[in-house]
């Protein structure tokens, strides 16, 4: 079971012309109707204060409440918060919160939370890179408080997830690990950077890289990593804007290696978390390359494949390594 989890309020959280608007989820609850996979979004209550400040400063909260209520604006050149910015990044932190309730209470094996603004930019004290409160970190103290102790967090998005390293790198008990256009934004995630306990795997690939040398270094590089690790929870920065019709990098990735990095992340959780995962979307600002992602993600986990159904298949590894299209 997938407990597919939602906020509205994202909907108020726009800025014209910014490509991190309302439409990117709309896209993808269409894509969700028109694929038959039967899932019904679920609301998402607003994550616990004192979860958020397990993450974040509380100054820095305050000052982005009494920002948004003079009427919002722009925070640096990329990010924005408009007047009901906060109560969508509240319930975008609570649909991670509540994904995680459900997989660890046995409700679900998997959780989305389809959700915006993103989070993984978002520092303990900095909004930045489209991002306000650090979603997927919030989610994880939530384990904490379940009892679980070592958590993988496994970043797809093209852009390096600062925030998050930020949060976990001085923490041996988190394994963050990460592929990203590099040189790209931030900046950050130079494979040198490895945290205080060897925790932090950062795999930084070129433009152009496509599908074999993205799944390359999630099957090759990461994987061994995990294994040692053996973490009682994956969460998942689903990121898809590495994809190959995404207007704001050009990693190349097609839906297809999607398709197959999701059946990595499945045989990951059974052989190490109990089936365990909880994915939080990241960017991906082409529509439709953003919804077919997604979708291609979720059936993978309803499809329930097993062990030995997650490699990389020889024959799409032909097609990827030919060029051929998605």
């Amino acid at each position: 079971m997938i407990a597919l989890l939602v906020n509205p309020e994202q909907s108020g959280h726009r800025a014209e012309g910014h490509p991190e608007r309302p439409e990117r989820v709309a896209a993808i609850a269409e894509a969700i109707r028109l694929s038959g996979l039967g899932l019904t979004p679920e609301l998402a209550s607003p994550a616990a204060e004192a979860l958020i400040h397990r993450v974040h400063d509380p100054t820095y909260i305050a000052s982005l409440d009494r920002a948004a209520a003079a009427g919002g604006g722009y925070l640096d050149p990329d990010t924005y918060l408009t007047p009901t910015s906060m109560i969508a990044a509240r319930t975008a932190a609570g649909a991670v919160v509540d994904g995680v309730h459900r997989v660890l209470d046995g409700g679900a094996r998997h959780a989305f939370a389809v959700v915006r603004p993103p989070g993984h930019h978002a520092e303990h004290a900095r909004a930045m890179g489209f991002c306000l409160l650090n979603n997927i970190a919030v989610g994880l103290y939530a384990a904490r408080e379940k009892g679980i102790r070592r958590v993988a967090i496994l970043d797809l998005d093209v852009h390096h997830g600062n925030g998050t390293q930020h949060s976990f790198e001085n923490d041996p008990e988190v394994f963050y690990a990460s592929t990203h256009q590099y040189p790209h934004y931030p900046g950050t995630g130079a494979a040198s950077e490895r945290g205080t306990h060897g925790t932090i795997l950062n795999v930084p690939l070129a433009s152009g890289s496509g599908d074999p040398a993205f799944l390359g270094a999630w099957e090759k590089t990461i994987g061994p990593s995990l294994e040692a690790f053996k973490p009682e929870l994956l969460l998942v920065s689903a990121g898809f804007d590495a994809h190959a019709d995404d207007p704001l990098a050009g990693l190349e990735v097609s839906t297809g290696g999607y398709r197959e990095l999701a059946k990595l992340i499945q045989s990951w959780a059974i052989s190490y978390c109990r089936g365990r995962t909880v994915w939080a979307l990241e960017g991906g600002y082409n529509l439709r390359a953003v919804g077919d992602s997604v979708v291609a993600c979720l059936e993978v986990l309803l499809d329930g494949a097993t062990e030995g159904d997650v490699r990389v298949d020889s024959a799409i590894d032909r097609r990827y390594n030919s060029g051929s299209p998605d």
